[in-house]
């Protein structure tokens, strides 16, 4: 799980400052105020993890497409560096190096630690030499965030990417660090770095259209991918795998409490499979593409809440888009369940005061701790955005309401009332 994020010159952000990451965190905010920039470092990582870049800003297949270093680096200034920073507390045991003494020989030697559910954060610093198109230098730092115990501080110049095959130490070659701890521990660190990633998913704002029918060729997908094309694939697979958490009751179960269907079954054709929706029990049973067009869209979000496997890391962007009031209200309410009984951590981008108000009021009702969410608002001004952690108290109320945080709409009624009595007024007259 992550325990907080910092990015300087990136993007939008010259110093976002330490923002630290709950089970359940939430990012809302106007437009364009830096709310997914926040979660693109992250994706930037990940995919970094996946190719054979450096660091690999992004194509039009990629999770997110940054462009290039110039793009990336706040105001453009090119002889900044550019800082990512992230906590996190590892998946699983590993074992790191430590020096130690002999007590026979007085010898030094490598001796093996193991940790188990361990802290630790890792700094990212990079410097471009425009000129030639190559980092200049980079800098990559792991260590523990409480005793401050540093067990990796490369600092190396790389006027070419071979020097070090990855910005995060995967590939590193002995003759560009000093010999001893900081080779044999990079190497365990960057295995960790990578299955870290290989657990965060991604689900974008925008997604596939719906079908009548759809091919399954026998895959069975690591993710739904980033615009839900995969779902009837997972859910397929899901049933070959038979997994401790039924996908397709949960679902069923989902849509009659949201009130967008009754039933939900996916039937095989003579070659193709179908979703078929049940809208109530005495209605007939259509296909997905006779329904409303919010449900083809919600459909990925209630996949990805449980065929992510337990530990993992969900990245929402406007997962209630297309829906109703009152569902993204009980959008919450699904958030809650898959991070309180399957231990996902979930950071959702929003606009949605829907489903902060139904947030709000499961921890007055100790459905989730207030310790177990955190919430923020971001805005941009001249260029620059800020970030505002809000105080949620254990039952629910907000300290510090950011003015217009959803809109004026005290402001519309007032103005409203007065435009009626205007009206009202001229008609007597």
């Amino acid at each position: 799980m992550f325990t907080h994020i910092r990015m300087k010159n990136f993007k939008s952000w010259k110093d976002s400052g330490e923002v630290k990451l709950a089970p359940l965190t939430g990012f809302f905010g106007t437009n364009s105020s830096g709310k997914s920039s926040l979660l693109q470092m992250l994706l930037l990582l990940k995919q970094t993890v996946d190719s054979d870049e450096f660091i690999f800003f992004g194509d039009e297949n990629s999770l997110v497409n940054l462009g290039n270093f110039r793009e990336v680096i706040h105001n453009h200034e090119e002889k900044e560096s550019l800082e990512l920073e992230f906590g996190c507390v590892s998946l699983e045991s590993f074992l790191l190096k430590e020096k130690a003494i002999d007590d026979f020989t007085d010898e030094e030697y490598i001796d093996t630690v193991p940790i188990d559910n361990f802290a630790f954060k890792m700094v990212l610093k990079l410097n471009w030499l425009s000129k030639r198109g190559v980092f200049q230098r980079t800098r990559l730092t792991y260590y523990h965030p409480a005793s401050s115990t540093v067990f990796i501080d490369v600092n190396v110049a790389t006027d070419s990417a071979s020097k070090m095959k990855s910005c995060y130490g995967a590939g590193a070659d002995d003759k560009y660090f000093r010999y001893g701890l900081d080779l044999l521990n990079i190497t365990i660190f960057a295995r960790e770095f990578e299955n870290l990633f290989d657990y965060v998913f991604f689900l974008g704002p925008t997604r596939v259209h719906p079908q009548r029918n759809f091919r399954w060729e026998g895959t069975h997908p690591k993710s739904i991918g980033h615009f839900g094309d995969k779902v009837i694939d997972a859910l397929l697979s899901s049933r070959v795998d038979q997994l401790s958490v039924p996908i397709e009751e949960r679902i069923s179960a989902w849509l009659r409490d949201m009130d967008l269907a009754y039933s939900f079954s996916l039937e095989r054709t003579e070659q193709d499979y179908e979703v078929r929706i049940q809208r109530s029990p005495d209605s007939a049973w259509v296909t997905l593409t006779d329904m409303g067009y919010g449900l083809s869209q919600f459909l990925p979000v209630l996949v990805l809440c449980y065929y992510a496997p337990e530990g993992s890391t969900l990245i929402l962007e406007q997962p209630g888009r297309h829906l109703h009031p009152k569902v993204q209200s009980q959008l919450a309410d699904l958030l809650i369940e898959v991070v309180t009984e399957r231990n996902l951590q979930v950071l959702v981008e929003s606009h949605s005061e829907h489903l902060l108000n139904r947030l709000q009021r499961r921890v007055a009702e100790e459905k989730i701790g207030a310790d177990q969410t955190a919430v923020y608002f971001c805005r941009n001004d001249e260029g620059v955005s800020t970030i505002e952690h809000l105080e949620m108290d254990e039952f629910g109320n907000i300290k510090n309401w950011p003015p217009n945080f959803f809109g004026d709409e005290i402001g519309d009624l007032f103005a409203m009332t007065e435009a009626q009595m205007e009206r009202q007024k001229r008609a007597e007259e």
